[in-house]
């Protein structure tokens, strides 16, 4: 079996024009790295500009497919992307600990598209509060991080969960992201000032599969956000459209 790269799994939807969910992660994965195995949430017909429809997969499939793959590789850490609800996020969690307690964990939370195409059920979201705190990391932008504040998912949480606050949606110092760990907040600012930085479909999905490399790959959670904004900075200025490349 494969040995010389860590492997890494991404638990997300799939995007049929490839700049977001399992297959946006897989890319960065590979330019990583990394090796990346996949399990798929949810089917969607989609484009870089919009998002026409959803097909969930069932529970069960989701968890029997994680189970194979645990069982079989080593993962030292896990992307989850677009999830369903609360439930199917528990779920999810319950069977990655299961299967490897020392895995790390990145929820990127999807609650709604650029298009305002919905994901999570938002009559769910105050059950987060307990399971967030099995969390590695969480990396919201700054309109998903005021959302899951108001429902106080953040409140007490200690040393058991960081919070990465994207800072591509912030009205002031545009770019700058916020960490939230153990207590501190650390802000981790543009690298490259010097160049013009385009929207991209699937952004949120490279940063956190990016950041979940460089976890798999043994570096702190502080590094890891560092060195996955040089990644995501590569992304957005690789050209003028809404699909990046990744080099």
């Amino acid at each position: 079996m494969q040995a010389e790269r860590p492997f890494l799994m991404s638990i997300a939807g799939f995007d049929p024009s490839g700049g977001a969910g399992v297959m946006a992660d897989i890319k960065t994965f590979e330019q990583l790295k990394v090796q990346g195995l996949a399990v798929c949430t949810a089917m969607t017909l989609q484009t870089e500009s919009e998002c026409l429809s959803l097909k969930w997969q069932s529970l069960q499939e989701t968890v029997n497919s994680i189970h194979v793959l645990m069982k079989k590789y080593e993962v030292k850490a896990v992307k989850i992307g677009v999830v369903k609800d609360a439930e199917f996020l528990n779920e999810i969690i319950k069977t990655i600990t299961f299967n490897n307690p020392e895995a790390k964990i990145i929820w990127d939370p999807v609650l709604k598209s650029t298009s305002e195409f919905s994901f999570f059920d938002m009559n769910t979201i105050s059950q987060l509060k307990y399971i967030i705190r099995q969390i590695t990391l969480i990396t919201p932008n700054y309109n998903e991080y005021n959302i899951l504040k108001t429902e106080g998912l953040f409140e007490e949480l200690g040393n058991s969960c960081s919070i990465l606050i994207k800072g591509g949606h912030r009205e002031d110092n545009i770019g700058t992201d916020i960490l939230m760990e153990k207590g501190k907040e650390i802000s981790i600012e543009i690298n490259n000032t010097t160049s013009v930085f385009y929207p991209k479909h699937g952004s949120g999905c490279v940063l956190s599969s990016a950041i979940a490399s460089h976890l798999a790959l043994g570096q702190n959670v502080e590094q890891a956000c560092r060195n996955a904004k040089e990644y995501i900075e590569k992304f957005l200025i690789s050209n003028p459209t809404l699909l990046g490349f990744h080099s």
